[in-house]
């Protein structure tokens, strides 16, 4: 969330969809689940009037904070044609998104990176993965999931719902040159609310 109007709202082991996050049982604790996740952003997507109440704007990404469940931070980010996120984490945090609207595309390595301690890094072969991502279609992420998201259209808005538990401590940027995987900067939820 670079930008007045940017948002983003990002392979580490994705949690068991029934497990919960706090190592309590899933009938007695209240943080949510990986499948609890999916499940909001799927719901939330098909709201099409919640979807229709979002502000495009055509430069821009646009976005609203949404109630998540279980304490879990949640937005819808619109995404005009030809805008992305550029390469990033959610640091310590899970999540899922749906597309609501349009297609959008992820990038993503299937690599476990270093948490901290590191500038630059050199991938090895093999690790890059791509999907599109239609109306109603999603996934979910585990802590320290390394992608960047891009609406390719070169006419048509996208619209998203993302969900992330805990609440986003920090956002890591990066930079990519071919192998090379550069840190560029960590935001913090004050630089983007």
């Amino acid at each position: 969330m670079s930008s007045p109007r940017s948002a983003v709202p990002t392979a580490a082991a994705v949690p068991s969809p029934s497990a919960p996050v706090d190592g309590g049982s899933p009938t007695t604790s209240a943080a949510p689940t990986v499948a609890e996740l999916m499940d909001f952003v799927r719901s939330t997507a098909r709201d099409q009037a919640l979807i229709a109440s979002l502000p495009l704007d055509p430069e821009g990404r646009t976005w609203t904070r949404l109630d998540g469940p279980g304490g879990s931070e949640a937005w819808l980010i619109g995404w005009p044609p030809g805008t992305g996120t550029g390469w990033h984490d959610h640091a310590d945090s899970f999540g899922a998104f749906t597309t609501a609207a349009g297609t959008l595309k992820e990038h993503s390595l299937a690599v476990r990176l270093p948490t901290d301690g590191w500038k630059t890094l050199e991938l090895t072969d093999g690790v890059d993965r791509s999907r599109k991502l239609a109306t109603g279609q999603g996934r979910a992420f585990g802590q320290n999931h390394v992608h960047e998201v891009l609406n390719e259209s070169e006419v048509a808005h996208a619209v998203s719902v993302h969900a992330y538990y805990p609440p986003l401590p920090r956002i890591r940027r990066f930079s990519r040159t071919g192998a090379v995987l550069r840190l560029e900067q960590t935001e913090r939820p004050e630089d983007w609310q």
